[in-house]
């Protein structure tokens, strides 16, 4: 049997001089583009496994990650969330202001592979920085692929700062124990609330900010009325149901978000239950939904356009110049009071 021929160069691949090296095949990328952040070992020793392979690079891969335009690559969960649609107009919007072209991709939050594989397809594409919607910088912060893709990160919406990328956001805790003390000040004692999904960040620091508020004035913390959504209607309705179907249900219920917020005051009108007389309810977010239900919804307004903006802005600014700048971008909130808790709004 004749001996099988040997590998020609234009089929050894970026994964095998990357498992020469040792290193990823982003950084393998980076090198050949000149682009991210490599230390000058590490280049020498990618730049060796390439002579010794005979590796010759794709001319279009090549062609595109040089091709001049600046890109920002942005991560996020599919949905018909208002708070996600602002994100994506906003971030859009002041990128091509700034002449910046904007690469999405929509993800499964649930598996991290899928989020790295995402990332990594980003940047392949030219993104030469990523902006991560909840809860995507929380799955991948502090692992090796924030590092190794070698491009500057920004999240938004965390319910804290991350060491290894830029955050812009509110103080969720802070917001959330806002609208619980404007609950108690208005008589309410038993306060249900509606958490978001624990994967993302802002959803237990809204939780968080409750319970304080609670411990504050004196009032136990209840888990009989406390309920877990997913930041979605539907979700709401199903928490909804599980707090107003028991014998003591709360007189006012604090949702983790608007959509949730309006599905509690949907299923309140459906058990004929009376807002605010009956029943107050509150949200979170401001979104368009808060003010399209009856009664209006009372709600914590962030200023989404402005953080989505600010979050673009600073990605641009630092794949520009890579000059250091701010890490921890905090926006206010406010307490937007309506019909849903006050009597005095109808």
């Amino acid at each position: 049997m004749g001996r099988a021929p040997r590998r020609s160069s234009n089929v050894v691949t970026m994964a095998d001089v990357a498992a020469r090296a040792g290193v990823s095949t982003m950084t393998v990328s980076n090198v050949i583009n000149d682009t991210g952040r490599v230390s000058a070992a590490t280049t020498e020793k990618v730049r060796a496994a390439i002579e010794a392979l005979g590796y010759v690079p794709d001319p279009s891969a090549k062609r595109l990650a040089s091709a001049g335009a600046t890109r920002l690559g942005v991560v996020y969960k599919k949905s018909r969330s208002a708070f996600v649609s602002e994100v994506l107009i906003s971030a859009l919007d002041a990128a091509s202001a700034r002449g910046v072209q904007v690469l999405t991709m929509d993800c499964d939050e649930d598996d991290v592979d899928a989020i790295e594989a995402a990332l990594s397809g980003l940047v392949r594409q030219g993104a030469q920085s990523l902006l991560l919607l909840p809860p995507f910088a929380e799955r991948v912060t502090g692992r090796p692929i924030v590092s190794e893709l070698g491009v500057p990160f920004a999240a938004i919406g965390t319910g804290r700062a991350l060491a290894d990328m830029i955050t812009v956001r509110i103080d969720e805790r802070a917001a959330a124990a806002a609208m619980t003390e404007f609950l108690i000040d208005h008589g309410h004692r038993r306060i249900g609330f509606v958490a978001g999904p624990p994967s993302h960040s802002g959803s237990i620091a809204r939780r968080e900010g409750y319970q304080a508020a609670l411990q504050a004035h004196g009032l136990a913390i209840d888990p009989a009325i406390i309920a877990t959504g997913d930041y979605n209607f539907d979700s709401g309705l199903a928490a909804a149901r599980i707090l107003l179907e028991r014998p003591d249900p709360p007189s006012a219920i604090f949702a983790a978000n608007d959509e949730m917020a309006a599905a509690v005051a949907w299923v309140a009108h459906s058990l004929g239950l009376r807002l605010p007389q009956e029943l107050a309810v509150a949200g979170f977010d401001d979104s368009p939904i808060a003010t399209r239900v009856f009664p209006a919804l009372s709600a914590i307004r962030q200023p989404v356009t402005a953080i989505a903006t600010r979050a673009a802005e600073r990605l641009i600014a630092a794949m520009r110049d890579r000059a250091a700048g701010e890490t921890d971008i905090l926006f206010d909130f406010e307490l937007v009071p309506r019909q849903s808790t006050d009597m005095r709004h109808l």
